[in-house]
């Protein structure tokens, strides 16, 4: 599969490598909007007579690409998909698939529209510690409650200092993510509270505590802080399950611990882009179904709109609720008639979303 990289800075990067690493994959070209960045990063990988440009479409066209990796900032993601998805090439993306769910919702539309799937990168789901801590979930049986745990002290510099809400529209969807992954169950409403230590250095909340309500009666509980040295946890989190067999840990870098009926050996998903990567190209080849496909990643970033609103508000926050605002708003913003017949012919947001 032939691909092209939009985007060259720190993550583009890892993914230049990702692809050059994968026998499966060949990088066509590397797209960015400085095109001396674009080629820093193709010699820094060794491979500097790589074509480079500044628009998406055309290098894919010029290079006879099969598909477009889309790396770029958040506030890029939706046109760039767009205008990829209606060229007629697939796409992957990072998260989040949108910096908001009416844009989400919108380019669940275009990839319908243009018959072309768009699948986000959910890179911690590829591990295969959780692999395993889902089928335990599994074995456990009735599941209660999940809790994580996250709790670091990065110091970034730059942009996430000055962000509102960063912890939740930063770094949580990886959570979030997971816990529908583990659960295998969906988002329906949730409570949050943020803060901010007085020893804090970034501008916005930097910690935060919420409760998700689960369509399987499950509770999930997130809590954690990006400004608490000492005692740090996995990137990945701390986490704890209770079933109706048994309960399980898992520290978010080694297998789960487990305490009642145990499951049995689990597949290897990849690890991190890595494994996003193959799985789309697997998805792409024969269909395989895989995480991440747009139509299910919403709901990931759309929990993350809702615990920021339920902070803002004070008040307990319904999921359905977040997802038909941000229908009649991408309704309104809708630019593409293509684009908007499909929206206007959803008869719910949900709805649209369970395929």
């Amino acid at each position: 599969m032939r691909v092209v990289l939009v985007g060259a800075g720190g993550m583009g990067k890892a993914w230049l490598a990702t692809i050059l690493a994968d026998p499966a994959v060949e990088l066509a070209g590397v797209v960015d909007l400085d095109l001396d960045v674009a080629r820093s990063a193709l010699a820094d990988a060794g491979v500097p007579d790589l074509p480079v440009g500044t628009d998406a479409v055309e290098l894919a066209r010029q290079t006879g690409a099969d598909a477009v990796v889309n790396v770029t900032v958040p506030q890029a993601h939706h046109p760039v998909t767009t205008a990829a998805l209606f060229a007629g090439y697939p796409v992957l993306g990072e998260k989040p698939v949108a910096p908001t769910v009416a844009q989400a919702l919108s380019l669940v539309a275009a990839s319908e529209a243009s018959g072309k799937p768009f699948v986000v990168s959910q890179s911690r789901r590829y591990n295969a510690h959780a692999e395993l801590f889902q089928a335990q979930a599994r074995a456990l049986g009735d599941l209660g409650s999940l809790a994580t745990e996250f709790f670091k002290a990065p110091h970034f510099g730059g942009f996430r200092e000055e962000m509102d809400h960063v912890l939740l529209v930063d770094m949580a969807i990886h959570q979030f993510d997971l816990a529908r992954f583990l659960l295998e169950a969906e988002p329906v409403s949730v409570y949050c509270e943020e803060f901010n230590p007085p020893w804090s250095w970034y501008a916005g909340a930097a910690s935060a505590a919420a409760v998700f309500e689960m369509s399987s009666g499950a509770r999930y509980t997130f809590t954690g802080s990006w400004c608490a040295p000492g005692l740090e946890t996995s990137w990945n989190g701390a986490w704890r399950l209770s079933g109706a067999a048994g309960s399980a840990t898992w520290d978010g870098d080694h297998d789960p611990v487990v305490e009642g009926a145990q499951a049995g050996p689990a597949a290897d998903p990849g690890e991190g882009i890595a494994g996003s990567l193959a799985a789309f190209t697997r998805f792409l080849a024969d269909g395989t179904p895989l995480w991440g496909e747009v139509h299910d990643n919403v709901l990931s970033l759309a929990m993350v709109e809702a615990a920021v609103e339920s902070a803002a508000t004070g008040a307990r926050v319904r999921l359905d609720d977040v997802l038909d605002r941000a229908h009649a708003q991408a309704v309104a913003d809708e630019r593409r008639d293509d684009v908007l017949a499909v929206l206007k012919g959803w008869g719910s947001a949900r709805a649209a979303l369970r395929r």
